[in-house]
């Protein structure tokens, strides 16, 4: 249904998990607000086009966009829940890597060797918001860092201080990796791009 100023409109809609919802509304508003502000101002609010040699009031296309429905729409796109051997249930936000809020999780895969871990928090934190974590298994860490949506993890392991090495866990696929400490900065710039 139109409003009385507009001569058409546009929704782009989204397909939300509870059914379709609006994301964004286009009006055409024609002439309407500026011959109102005219009116109302006394001020000519008219263009002369130089080509066509015409004077004429233009139109208002009016874009109406919620960022709230918008970022509901990136979780509901990014928000799922994958079925594992055994009937456990992983939960996992698949945020793009460049639009993850935590790019990368570090997790030391015992407290004992949280300093070493903590040394490529510190390095990789420059460049990237990553976020330490050392409470509970390795499991349940992995578990914590999906749900958050954070693309890689690197586990320090008691190989690391011997081949001065992590390993690298891909949120989307599970892959491992073995990557030097000293390539992470490089690894991870290839990764984040869009």
């Amino acid at each position: 249904e139109l409003c009385f100023y507009s001569k058409g409109t546009t929704d782009i809609e989204f397909l939300f998990p509870f059914g379709w919802g609006e994301l964004w509304g286009i009006a055409d508003r024609t002439d309407y607000d500026l011959t109102q502000h005219q009116t109302v101002s006394g001020e000519d609010m008219s263009y002369f086009d130089d080509e066509a040699k015409e004077k004429y009031i233009p139109y208002v296309i009016e874009p109406s966009l919620g960022a709230d429905r918008v970022t509901l729409a990136f979780l509901c796109s990014a928000y799922d829940e994958e079925e594992l051997e055994g009937g456990d249930v992983r939960t996992v936000l698949h945020f793009h890597p460049a639009l993850a809020p935590v790019k990368i999780g570090i997790l030391p895969l015992s407290k004992k060797l949280n300093e070493g871990a903590e040394k490529v928090y510190a390095e990789l934190s420059k460049y990237y918001n990553c976020e330490f974590d050392d409470r509970g298994n390795i499991g349940k860490r992995y578990r914590r860092q999906d749900e958050i949506g954070t693309p890689f993890c690197i586990t320090y392991d008691f190989d690391s201080e011997e081949d001065n090495a992590v390993t690298v866990r891909d949120r989307d696929t599970m892959q491992q990796e073995r990557v030097k400490i000293e390539d992470l900065k490089a690894y991870f710039e290839d990764k984040f791009r869009f």
